[in-house]
């Protein structure tokens, strides 16, 4: 059996949590640069705020009745993650958790017997409730694709299941699919389920679960269509996944707070976005020998919101494999000069490194500086210094010191878990 445990409105959970004000009242939080409503709690969508939708589309609704609303707080957010997932891991087991998102985990549930499943469940649930106060939704079924429908159904009936729903017998799970439509189920996209109610008649989880395998397999993405319908019946394909220890690929990216128009700035963001991913790649042990600079116009006149989503970017392959900052800004502040064009806005940025290997493996040169292990050390200085000081505080000049074109959090809550000048007061 598996189980999915799935924080409710995880980002507003998050800041109700130090505001006991705000328990019982709409809140939402708000995308980078304060863009659009990606988390919204209960009271929050029964007034009509839109999810997904831009906040200016939704101020006069949120205005009117008293909505809370937060800028992302994604030091907070990360840090309570992190509480949940330990405390997942502490009560099922690291080898029996996978972490699927931000705020949400799989459990591998096989030790425990049938009959217990439900005890198991709740004892999961207030657990990471209490240690944490975060609120949980657990769905428990044979396999992944109807735990998440079980976690799906939890959720929309909270005061009936307890934000919890097992799924045991033929029946439970006959009745969980007749309620859930092909489009809410896990891992049929927008694309697909208009196939199916348009082409096939298909409109429920129950009618997709009794089409023969092979079918699924011809019109629903070949092997992936064919482990939907298995897990559709009971038949767990989707095996556990555990965190790879090496990335290969690495991307630091953001939207600016405002658009860029000046070289100089757009500089600085590109620097500050490769220091970035320089630090990912040494926290790895690892190197980079591809770099690729990328960026997004808008050009349009009017809305600012209406850019060309083509992003342009330039790359270039290293000499070695390095994850020296100072020598990944080398390479990557030229590709800068090559992309920039005059009179352009620039509402976006971003550095990906690949060609990633192991930096103990890098090939020895004897036409290189022995200084090359002292920039090893500095470069570990400089990444506990910022670790444990926070917000950059030993950082190139390239990066910028000002950064006015940060991303915008004007309303953004206090980090309180992770800085020490923002420790939550009691009165």
């Amino acid at each position: 059996m598996f189980a999915i445990v799935d924080c409710n409105s995880f980002y507003c959970s998050c800041e109700r949590l130090f505001k006991p004000a705000i328990w019982n009242k709409p809140v939402v939080v708000l995308s980078n640069n304060d863009g659009c409503i990606v988390s919204r709690t209960d009271e929050a969508k029964k007034l009509g705020v839109g999810m997904a939708a831009p906040y200016y589309q939704n101020k006069e609704l949120i205005e009117e009745n008293d909505v809370a609303v937060f800028s992302s707080n994604y030091n907070l957010y990360g840090d309570l993650s992190m509480r949940v997932m330990d405390t997942l891991r502490y009560l099922a087991g690291e080898e029996n958790v996978e972490v699927y998102s931000v705020d949400e985990a799989f459990l591998k549930l096989e030790h425990i017997p049938i009959d217990q499943l439900e005890p198991a469940a709740l004892h999961i649930k207030e657990t990471v409730e209490q240690w944490t106060g975060i609120k949980v939704s657990v769905g428990v079924a044979p396999s992944k694709v109807l735990s998440k429908v079980a976690n799906r159904l939890s959720k929309k009936s909270k005061v009936a299941t307890n934000c919890i729903m097992v799924l045991r017998t033929e029946e439970e799970i006959q009745q969980a699919l007749f309620k859930t439509p092909v489009n809410d189920i896990w891992g049929v996209g927008g694309r697909y389920a208009y196939k199916l109610k348009e082409q096939y008649g298909i409109y429920d989880a129950w009618q997709l679960r009794n089409m023969p395998v092979e079918w699924g397999k011809k019109n629903l993405g070949g092997v992936v269509g064919e482990r939907l319908i298995k897990e559709l019946n009971g038949t767990p394909c989707i095996e556990m996944k555990y965190p790879l220890e090496n990335k290969k690929m690495i991307a630091t990216t953001r939207m600016f707070g405002k658009p860029v128009t000046e070289l100089k700035f757009l500089k600085e963001a590109v620097a500050t976005y490769t220091s970035r991913a320089a630090e990912k790649l040494r926290r790895q042990s690892s190197a980079a020998k591809f770099i690729d600079v990328f960026v997004v116009t808008n050009d349009y006149e009017g809305k600012q919101y209406q850019y060309d989503p083509q992003s342009k970017h330039k790359y270039i392959t290293l000499p070695y494999a390095t994850s020296f900052t100072n020598e990944l800004l080398h390479y990557a502040l030229p590709l800068v000069d090559k992309l920039y064009k005059p009179g352009s806005r620039y509402l976006k940025a971003g550095v990906m490194l690949g060609g990633i290997v192991p930096d103990e493996s890098i090939q020895g040169n004897l036409f290189l500086s022995p200084a090359k292990n002292t920039r090893r050390t500095l470069m570990e200085a400089v990444d506990n210094i910022n670790f444990s000081q926070r917000d950059d505080v030993v950082k190139y000049v390239s990066s910028g010191l000002t950064r006015n074109w940060k991303m915008r959090q004007e309303m953004r809550s206090g980090r309180y878990t992770t800085r020490w000048e923002e420790l939550f007061e009691v009165h």
